[in-house]
């Protein structure tokens, strides 16, 4: 009703699901990179929150992979040039684009369909509801 859009986040420490979010976003965005670019953005910061808390234990990590299911937002986190696509983006959202260049963040594509954070976000059928829930290793109670 707003156009504002969704997101969904979820991240995991190896194969265990240890955080997750799913929220409306606060602007509108003009088009579905610019949202999945916000999005990666909100994301990457969680990530460095987490790679520095692993630190705190002893545990370095170099370069953390950020996975986003948009080829269109990725080539704008790895693209240091302002152009006409991108200047409308306030500048608080390239906070992405920064850690990228940096090397604290991989950010990498992954299928549409392979797109975990999906099921926070989207309606989905019971089978594909079913698929994800069981990749973020979340049991059925019903079956327990």
């Amino acid at each position: 009703m707003d156009r504002n859009s969704s997101s969904g986040t979820c991240h995991f420490l190896g194969r265990s699901l240890v955080c997750w979010s799913s929220k409306k976003q606060n602007c509108v965005s003009l088009s579905t990179a610019e949202a999945e670019y916000i999005a990666a953005g909100a994301s990457c910061s969680q990530l460095l929150w987490m790679k520095q808390t692993l630190k705190d234990y002893g545990i370095n990590l170099k370069k953390v992979p950020l996975l986003c299911d948009n080829e269109s937002a990725i080539k704008i986190s790895q693209n240091p040039v302002q152009h006409s696509r991108t200047k409308h983006i306030e500048i608080r959202y390239h906070f992405l684009r920064d850690h990228v260049l940096k090397g604290d963040i991989v950010i990498s594509h992954v299928k549409t369909e392979d797109q975990l954070a999906d099921i926070f976000t989207k309606p989905l059928d019971e089978k594909r509801f079913s698929a994800l829930r069981c990749e973020l290793n979340i049991l059925d109670s019903l079956n327990v």
